[in-house]
């Protein structure tokens, strides 16, 4: 068998060097050349294809798709009723999965939560970035211990697979991709030809035993996934996890998956004990203790299937500088500033001149336009000073011409206000128009829903009444 040699390919034109270079020969491109592995040709077609890094599979002939019999595959559930959700029902038999999140966020913890728990399957974890010691300290603070969970301290994927072979898991756990490298390549773990090399390896053992694999990715300084783009095609699922390292909750976000939805979202919180399941998220979401307290409204938002009442809280203040200021966490700065100008123009409100401040509590970041009519509300609570009630909740999206528009999900979303002791929604005339609501509004299982065509029409409401709207101020 000849033996692999090395050549360096370039990610734009895909010409091959013998050596490395600053500018690639061909398409002229700077730093452009990453190592890869060329077989020799007497070496089997097999290993020819896994030597060169190729991440395809073949089948070996062509077939009709009519022709093609499926595999019955059972997904593997999951103890963790989040993680269960955002995956779009368990695990896959021979899927690849890629987690990423910022440093301390919480993967560590939520993969070895999740071979812990699993305990009718044979786990392997493999771990390159702490020692089996470390592990076993914070798995035993994590919960029960297990012999069906194995561990693996190693970075070399040829010893790492010999491993795989010995004990045939049935799931892999890998703690992180960056960590790994391939001996027969001479540049660094972590490189873009080490990454892809080794994503390429675990992708061809995943598919061809029908093994699941999850992969912990780190992130750039931008939050974006660390190592070459083909590390997100190549995976069949990448799940980003989020939140603040000073806050308790954490976020988990589904950003691909080809076997299940990709806007679900998963909601933990950090704690001695690990990471805790969040059943209600909406009482984590919004605090309804500042009653008297102007500048904060309720809303609602969808994350997949899932309905949540969301704490919107804004702070207006004059400007005493020239240049007013405009931040907002959690909220879409640009729709921030629509809104704005929205309030400007159709209410008659001097904005221009005053810093405005937006907040969505426990840390939540979302681009729901339901959120438009809470987060005007809140800020024209804080501009008056007005407080609002926290028994009344906003829902609709703001047009340009300051009209109340309707969103979709509006029975879920009543639903979640209706179960956590809501009295009064204000909502969109249209959408009351096509729930069979009359413009003075109705009671439905104890939630008074109000129609408004609008926004001009409740700051005027406001002002009036100093109080959120009534039944006669709809006519």
């Amino acid at each position: 068998m000849a033996k692999i040699k090395r050549s360096f390919r370039c990610r734009d034109c895909g010409v091959h060097t013998p050596q490395w270079s600053g500018q690639c020969p061909s398409c002229q491109a700077w730093n452009t050349l990453v190592e890869s592995l060329e077989p020799g040709p007497a070496q089997p077609k097999a290993d020819r294809r896994k030597a060169s890094g190729d991440l395809i599979h073949g089948q070996g002939e062509v077939q009709a798709i009519d022709q093609i019999v499926l595999e019955e595959r059972w997904r593997i559930p999951v103890p963790d009723g989040e993680l269960h959700r955002v995956l779009g029902g368990g695990l896959v038999p021979g899927g690849l999965c890629l987690l990423g999140g910022e440093p301390g966020i919480g993967k560590s913890t939520l993969l070895l939560q999740l071979a812990l728990r699993l305990t009718d399957l044979t786990t392997l974890y493999v771990s390159g970035e702490e020692s089996r010691q470390q592990i076993r300290l914070r798995a035993e603070r994590l919960g029960s211990l297990h012999s069906r969970c194995l561990l693996l301290c190693e970075t070399e994927t040829t010893a790492i697979f010999r491993a795989i072979e010995e004990t045939k898991p049935q799931l892999i756990l890998v703690d992180s991709v960056q960590t790994l490298f391939q001996q027969e390549l001479d540049s660094a773990p972590g490189t873009v030809a080490q990454i892809r090399h080794v994503a390429g390896e675990f992708m061809q053992y995943a598919k061809q035993n029908h093994v699941p694999v999850i992969l912990v990715g780190h992130v750039t300084k931008d939050g974006n996934l660390a190592g070459p783009k083909v590390l997100e095609h190549l995976v069949d699922t990448v799940l980003q996890f989020e939140g603040d390292r000073h806050q308790s909750y954490r976020l988990l976000r589904s950003l691909k998956n080809r076997f299940g939805a990709t806007h679900e979202l998963g909601i933990y919180q950090m704690d001695s004990d690990g990471l805790k399941e969040v059943l209600n998220p909406s009482d984590l979401l919004m605090s309804r203790h500042w009653q008297n307290r102007s500048g904060i409204a309720i809303g609602n938002t969808r994350e997949g299937n899932r309905s949540l009442m969301v704490e919107v809280q804004a702070l207006v203040s004059p400007s005493n500088f020239g240049q007013s200021q405009r931040n907002s966490t959690g909220f879409e700065h640009k729709r921030l500033q629509m809104l704005i100008a929205v309030l400007q123009k159709r209410c008659r409100l001097p904005l221009s001149q005053h810093d405005i401040f937006l907040n969505l509590a426990g840390g939540l970041e979302t681009s729901d336009p339901a959120l438009d009519f809470a987060v005007c509300a809140a800020l024209v609570s804080s501009l008056l000073d007005l407080p609002l009630s926290n028994r009344c909740a906003f829902i609709a999206e703001i047009g340009l011409g300051g009209e109340l528009r309707p969103v979709s999900g509006m029975d879920a979303r009543l639903a979640e206000a209706r179960k956590l002791g809501f009295d009064k929604v204000v909502l969109s005339s249209h959408q009351g128009i096509e729930a069979g609501i009359l413009p003075g509004g109705r009671k439905t299982k104890g939630l008074r829903i109000l129609p408004m065509d609008f926004i001009s029409d409740w700051t005027q409401t406001l002002r009036n009444h100093n109080n959120e709207p009534t039944e006669s101020n709809h006519a």
